[in-house]
């Protein structure tokens, strides 16, 4: 893995930060929310007095002429795959830091929390194609690799297909998984697909916002670029600024309803805001529904 040395130093930066919040406040969240997928078969034995007989294996018992019944073990490793967005929009932010910048650090955090727990790690980055797939394993280096592709990343597209992402993902890892969605979800027609992964994983969308994506100011003509298509326009912000919020409170509803539909958990982020109250807010409100259920 060849980085330049500023890269190379922010890397080591948000290995630092990534471990310190692990070490003071993420990694019992992340255990008590994250323990296990449920059960995967283990092995078989005979039958026994006092052995729950709907756990029975037909095909074993048929060929031995006796009872056998199924034996599960809890699983205790997790799989937590990325699928980290990085189109043009990702390089937006107003305010300090870059959506890339803001998707970099919260996926350092949880994939470092992974790490204490002795989970594998993998990352399918995208733009409107799959531009890299790094497969799940465990150890700092894979996870240093992820980070490395949000922040180094040269991708060959530049706009946005949650939908080919998520169809790769199911096309290649068939086992349940803890998905981390992370984008700005700056596209459409990706509902079918998002239930669908939702169904068969355990799906987290965390959605990336700027706060000048939000409101426009009323600051006369101004010159806006569209990042992912590149079209330039000129627009009267003073008349603008109304529609401008009104399109951008319908795009947050059509989401919101969209991961609704989905059954899939949201963490909204804000690029001119620290992610780690949303992130602490996630995995308590995440443990209790858990503890009740």
């Amino acid at each position: 893995m060849m980085l330049d040395n500023i890269v190379e130093k922010q890397i080591r930066q948000l290995e630092i930060k990534s471990n310190k919040l692990v070490n003071e406040i993420f990694a019992g969240q992340y255990q008590s929310i994250f323990k296990g997928q449920g059960i995967e078969f283990a092995e078989v034995r005979e039958y026994q007095i006092g052995d729950d007989f709907r756990a029975i294996d037909r095909n074993v018992t048929a060929r031995h002429g006796k009872p056998y019944i199924k034996l599960f073990a809890e699983e205790r490793e997790l799989t937590i795959i990325f699928l980290i967005d990085i189109s043009a929009s990702q390089n937006f932010g107003g305010f300090g830091k870059l959506k890339s910048e803001i998707a970099a650090e919260v996926a350092a955090l949880l994939a470092f929390s992974a790490l204490k727990n002795n989970d594998r790690v993998g990352m399918l980055s995208f733009t409107d194609q799959v531009e890299k797939i790094i497969t799940p394993r465990k150890g700092k280096n894979n996870i240093l690799r992820i980070i490395n592709e949000i922040l180094n990343s040269k991708p060959d597209g530049t706009k946005t297909s949650i939908s080919k992402v998520l169809k790769a993902l199911n096309g290649i890892w068939r086992k349940k998984a803890v998905v981390f969605l992370i984008s700005d979800f700056q596209d459409k027609n990706y509902n079918r697909d998002l239930i669908i992964t939702s169904k068969r994983h355990d799906l987290i969308c965390v959605k990336i916002e700027d706060p000048k994506e939000v409101s426009l100011p009323q600051i006369g003509l101004i010159e806006m670029e569209d990042p992912e298509t590149k079209d330039v326009i000129m627009v009267d912000s003073n008349e603008a600024s109304e529609r401008f919020h009104q399109k951008n409170k319908d795009f947050n509803e059509v989401t919101n309803k969209i991961f609704k539909e989905a059954n899939a958990d949201v963490i909204n982020l804000n690029t001119n805001q620290s992610y780690v109250k949303p992130l602490i807010k996630f995995f308590k409100e995440r443990h209790l529904r858990k503890s009740i259920a």
